[in-house]
């Protein structure tokens, strides 16, 4: 299977998310990579537009669900307005949880 391969990866699952709220200037995209981190999912953070920040993370899904309820509830200072979450298919093409350039 090819790294960009759009096929279902067994036990692998993919959460995209969309906040919008206080989510800038107080961490939340380093909160959001180093939860990714300590609980060894792959994907990636970046700042779209004001006041909202995009996530995209794979791995297994009770892992994600405990990773969507962290996220919502944002680090200390941040305030998290609107939630929105998709389940997707996982495809394998992430080797690390990063920080992407803002959209």
């Amino acid at each position: 299977m090819n790294a960009g391969s759009n096929e279902t990866r067994p036990g692998l699952a993919r959460l995209h998310i969309w906040v919008a709220g206080r989510v800038q200037g107080v961490g939340f995209r380093a909160f959001v990579q180093h939860t990714a981190y300590s609980l060894r999912l792959n994907g990636w953070v970046r700042n779209v537009g004001y006041d909202h920040v995009e996530v995209v993370a794979e791995g297994s899904p009770a892992v994600l669900e405990h990773f969507a309820d962290i996220v919502r509830a944002g680090p200390a200072g941040s305030r998290v307005d609107n939630f929105r979450m998709e389940r997707e298919t996982a495809t394998g093409e992430f080797t690390r949880f990063e920080v992407r350039p803002s959209r």
